[in-house]
């Protein structure tokens, strides 16, 4: 499981032009089974994302093709964890 942690680097104006793409690009990876849940940061300098695969790589490549961060308005730190313990609504996504 992978820990998604975007930060702006750019003004808020210019993240909010993006932001339609943005969640366009959500959906699509939760369409896929990537993401599992995302959100604002309080305050609001960035966001995260919890994505399930094994493979950091693919998720690295997946994060580079986020708007945010092809514009520019975002940079990403990913880091990735095994979770062995999680709610029974996330047991799909246990780990050894």
């Amino acid at each position: 499981m992978f820990v998604l942690e975007l930060s702006c680097t750019a003004p808020l104006d210019g993240v909010d032009a993006l932001m339609k793409d943005h969640v366009g690009w959500l959906d699509a990876q939760y369409a896929a089974g990537v993401f599992i849940a995302s959100g604002r940061k309080n305050p609001r300098d960035g966001g995260v994302i919890l994505a399930v695969g094994d493979d950091r790589a693919a998720i690295e490549r997946l994060a580079a093709g986020d708007p945010f961060a092809v514009y520019g308005v975002c940079a990403y730190r990913i880091t990735e964890f095994i979770a062995t313990k999680t709610s029974d609504a996330l047991a799909p996504y246990r780990q050894q």
